[in-house]
């Protein structure tokens, strides 16, 4: 078996890739937002989901990845995929009571949720102190994001319940990290990981969209099928495994720095674009929720370069 290269650190290859990576899913909440009045953002989920799933899987008929089904990975892809579901239900949702621009930031304290339950579940995964200040940071950012909510003069209880559903996504998206690390999965090919989450969420969101009485909520407009291919092909299926060549090549944690332009992408495509408004609290609770993101994803990271200031000061 040939070994597999050590990681390196990120260079101006990877940080091109990550830009365009960024660029792409920092502008996806705004597509769903754009072709919503002529597909309900969950009927949307349903069909990216549908596409890059037989996607997925014609490339794993193609180049394998099916022999983890054998290892018992069922159970742990099954809850992957039901959280994964979770996580779109709640984008999906939220997205028809608040901006994408809220939505962006709201989705990525993914990390925070994924910290804290690993932190519980794999010794190896014990949270540092600059990391729990990083969660402190983040919660923070997140109470202050809400609290022009407090302001009875200028209370949006649509915004607040549609940030809310934000919030809920990100925390489903860190219990999926948490099921795939703490199972079977951790172990399984990428490829069948993804294929587990896509398919599930392909059974269970029409199910939603009927309970919702939204699953008839469809028309086939230019902007609605655009959006939909490009969240299915672009977003769930090239620049996912984008994402997953790039962490066989490159240090995870100088990967993990680069990510955090998604949720300035999705701000700015949303003002830009949408027209959607910026509150203060908002401004400065999304850039503490950034900060306290790279304190706990990027830990490492970071004590080296204070590190590096402690020796040239």
């Amino acid at each position: 078996m040939t070994p597999t290269p050590p990681r390196k650190g990120a260079d101006a290859f990877a940080l091109q890739m990550m830009l365009v990576l960024c660029l792409i899913w920092g502008i996806q909440q705004v597509m769903v937002k754009l072709a919503a009045g002529d597909i309900a953002p969950i009927m949307q989920a349903f069909g990216r989901n549908v596409i890059a799933a037989l996607l997925v899987g014609a490339l794993m008929c193609w180049r394998g990845g099916w022999e983890g089904l054998r290892q018992g990975t069922l159970p742990g892809g099954a809850l992957a995929g039901v959280l994964f579901c979770a996580e779109f239900f709640f984008i999906a949702q939220g997205l028809v009571y608040t901006t994408a621009s809220h939505m962006a930031v709201f989705i990525y304290t993914a990390p925070i949720f994924s910290a804290l339950g690993l932190h519980f579940l794999l010794p190896s995964e014990r949270l540092r102190p600059l990391q729990w200040l990083g969660i402190a940071v983040c919660f923070g950012g997140i109470a202050l994001c809400f609290g022009g909510g407090f302001d009875l003069q200028h209370m949006d209880g649509r915004m607040l319940l549609g940030d809310a559903f934000g919030v809920l996504a990100g925390a489903s998206w860190g219990a999926t990290t948490v099921v795939v690390r703490g199972t079977r999965l951790s172990e399984a090919p990428a490829s069948l990981t993804l294929f587990y989450q896509l398919f599930t969420a392909a059974l269970l969101l029409p199910l939603l969209a009927l309970w919702l009485g939204e699953f008839g909520n469809v028309r086939l407009t230019a902007m609605s099928v655009g959006s939909v291919l490009f969240q299915g092909v672009v977003v769930s299926f090239a620049s996912y495994f984008s994402w997953f060549w790039l962490l066989r090549r490159y240090l995870a944690s100088n990967l993990a720095v680069f990510s955090f332009m998604t949720p300035v992408f999705g701000i700015a495509f949303g003002v830009l674009l949408l027209h959607e408004p910026l509150a203060w609290n908002f401004v400065g609770g999304a850039a503490l929720v950034l900060l306290g993101i790279t304190l706990v994803s990027s830990e490492a990271w970071v004590r080296r370069l204070l590190r590096g200031d402690e020796r040239r000061a």
